[in-house]
């Protein structure tokens, strides 16, 4: 498959930057955004790091110009940006010139607000609006409404893996002639539900993540938004639309060994990164670089590696975790990472493994830990999430 799905758009919003270019700048400067938790009171407020976005759900709802009162929960306000982002930089004036859709990803929901006002439901109709925020879907319709897409519109919550998914599956509906153009990404906000869902589960860091260390203690989580505009390489053309890289590959995968916990030979990583290579119709030599999953769990980070040398055998790319700039976005992190990705393709660059210091004993792999200037035209992105659902996408230069 010769140059695939066209990418003419993309934005961003995460607790490193606003904007594309502010994500960019931090990569640059090495200029993590894990901070205490301030948005909401919790009792490991001093216990946890977080990749939180420090501005008010009020602020999120001036700047896409919405008057209260609405319904947009946080997880919606920042997936709303963040889309409106990606629709800017594509130059999309009409965005239903085209057969156009919209498949959105979340694992959070509306469950921030239902956590907040769902005990006084009973005895405070003025919150009773956020009730059928709740749901997924929900985000996804709004986010269509607010950018005016009248075409397919549709929600995949596949965890850790969903936007990842979701890309893959936009990319899809293009390949079958299905659509010419889908908008594709993630949003989820940080919430006490997945907070302390992760804390039950003892795989959340009292200190900064670690990806790939021996002395990796486990995750910080994040919220953020991204959006990815897709097209046809036909419609690109006859628009004479800017293309910022090309999706050529994706394969997904499940190795149905745990509900929380990846196998540990990595055998659903590593059939989702064999399907992607396949897709591009590329070997495993042609990637000049893998934004891995990289969560900085005990098993993720050991699963993952060993994945990654089922792969590349004896000729490893170089390969990073941008999770410790942003912490782990849950749904948003595989569009996140995809415009990471992209950057580093445009920007020629490999972006660096913070907080790394020593190896682990298991495996013979050592991550970029500093940034790299480099030519790439293949980069692969992985993201796995519970219940064994590994997504691997490959990006290629313009």
């Amino acid at each position: 498959m010769n140059g695939g799905v066209a990418v003419t758009g993309m934005g961003i919003i995460s607790s490193v930057g606003d904007t594309v270019e502010e994500n960019l700048q931090a990569i640059l400067a090495g200029k993590n955004g894990l901070s205490r938790i301030a948005n909401f009171p919790t009792r490991l407020q001093e216990h946890i790091w977080v990749g939180e976005i420090k501005r008010s759900n009020e602020e999120l709802s001036d700047t896409i110009g919405l008057s209260l009162p609405h319904s947009f929960t946080r997880t919606t306000l920042l997936g709303a940006y963040a889309a409106r982002q990606a629709l800017e930089v594509a130059h999309m004036e009409d965005v239903n010139d085209l057969r156009t859709g919209l498949i959105s990803s979340t694992s959070v929901g509306g469950m921030d607000y239902t956590e907040r006002y769902g005990p006084t439901y009973l005895t405070s109709p003025e919150w009773h609006r956020y009730i059928s925020a709740h749901p997924a879907g929900d985000s996804s319709h709004k986010i269509a409404h607010y950018l005016g897409i009248k075409g397919m519109v549709t929600t995949v919550s596949t965890a850790c893996s969903s936007a990842a998914n979701a890309i893959m599956t936009g990319a899809r509906l293009i390949r079958s002639g299905r659509l010419d153009r889908v908008i594709v990404g993630g949003t989820d906000a940080l919430s006490k539900f997945t907070i302390n869902g992760f804390h039950s589960l003892m795989i959340l860091s009292d200190a900064l993540c670690k990806p790939f260390d021996k002395h990796r203690k486990g995750l910080n989580l994040g919220e953020g938004a991204a959006y990815l505009v897709l097209e046809s390489e036909d419609a690109a053309k006859q628009q004479g639309k800017n293309v910022l890289a090309y999706l050529t590959g994706y394969g997904n995968a499940n190795d149905a060994f745990h509900q929380t916990a990846s196998s540990e030979n990595g055998e659903g990583a590593f059939l989702a990164m064999q399907k992607a290579l396949a897709t591009a119709q590329l070997t495993s030599q042609n990637i000049d670089y893998v934004n891995a999953h990289g969560t900085a769990t005990p098993n993720n980070d050991l699963s993952e590696g060993r994945a990654m040398q089922r792969i590349f055998k004896d000729n490893m790319p170089l390969f990073s975790s941008t999770k410790p700039f942003t912490g782990h976005t849950l749904a948003a992190a595989g569009a996140i990472e995809a415009v990471y990705s992209i950057l580093a393709l445009q920007q020629g660059i490999v972006p660096p493994n913070l907080h790394f210091d020593t190896p682990m004993e298991e495996l013979d792999l050592i991550p970029q830990t500093a940034l790299q200037h480099q030519s790439l035209s293949h980069v692969l992105s992985n993201s796995f999430g519970f219940g064994g659902n590994c997504s691997s996408l490959i990006f290629s230069k313009a």
